[in-house]
């Protein structure tokens, strides 16, 4: 385990970054990079310090208790429970304050973030997203855009274009700005399509992809390493596909409707 020692009950001795996971699923990714900052190469680097849940019941609370962490660093925060998306934001900002944050990743994190939280951590906030965004362009990303859906939206588009070039798709790690997946993106990493594969297939093969890509940022990040913004040099989507992919990603919420 290295220098680092948990000790819940006591006072905490923390060499590195102090990180919280916004997570609203099962956390597989909170659990990898747990273990990253436990075992792994976050270790001394990274201290998952607090889980903000967006709703009860979920696999990521049991997944955060298996990591260690006591219960008064689990919390829930449901945005139902606020009047107001700047109430919600200002709890969410007490809880970052009172344990000290200075790194968050949204990780299967549905709600759009509040944008007082993301002016008091502007650059500190990253997001996990499971397919390839082109910001300030049509993309895979926006409203409604998480989980299987992605991957069935990328699916049908490939189908319908018939493109070579379409032929991949790609887990993103994005700066959070007040809009859903419009932030920069700092790192991506991609996988070829093959003509076999299914929306449940790509989902099992990006996953881990996924978690060592949010991985990898968080140790540059912790490195003091510049995170310089990835930009395509063709877009993504031609103009004249951006209708077809508005279909796909409608055809992907009805398919999907539980993402």
């Amino acid at each position: 385990m290295g220098r680092h020692q948990i000790n819940w009950k006591g006072e905490l001795n923390l060499s590195g970054r102090r990180f919280a996971a916004l997570v609203s699923g099962g956390g597989s990714t909170m659990k990898r990079i747990g273990d990253a900052c436990l075992w792994g190469k976050l270790n001394n680097l990274i201290e998952l310090v607090l889980v903000v849940a967006s709703k009860p019941g979920i696999g990521a609370i049991e997944k955060a208790r298996e990591l260690g962490l006591p219960d008064d660093r689990i919390h829930v925060c449901n945005p139902r429970d606020y009047s107001t998306p700047k109430a919600f934001g200002q709890a969410i900002i007490g809880l970052f304050r009172r344990w000290g944050i200075e790194q968050i990743g949204q990780h299967g994190w549905l709600p759009l973030t509040p944008e007082n939280v993301i002016e008091a951590y502007d650059g500190h906030i990253i997001n996990q997203h499971p397919g390839p965004l082109d910001t300030g362009f049509p993309d895979f990303g926006g409203p409604g855009m998480y989980g299987r859906r992605v991957h069935c939206a990328r699916l049908l588009y490939i189908q319908q274009t018939g493109r070579s070039e379409d032929l991949f798709t790609e887990a993103t790690a994005h700066r959070v700005t007040p809009e859903f997946d419009r932030g920069s993106i700092i790192g991506w990493t991609s996988m070829p399509i093959r003509p076999d594969d299914t929306v449940e297939s790509i989902q099992k093969v990006l996953l881990s992809a996924e978690h060592q890509l949010q991985i990898d940022v968080l140790e540059k990040v912790a490195l003091g390493r510049r995170l310089k913004p990835l930009v395509r040099t063709h877009r993504l989507v031609p103009d004249d596909w951006v209708p077809l992919l508005e279909e796909c990603k409608r055809l992907a919420c009805l398919l999907y409707p539980n993402g």
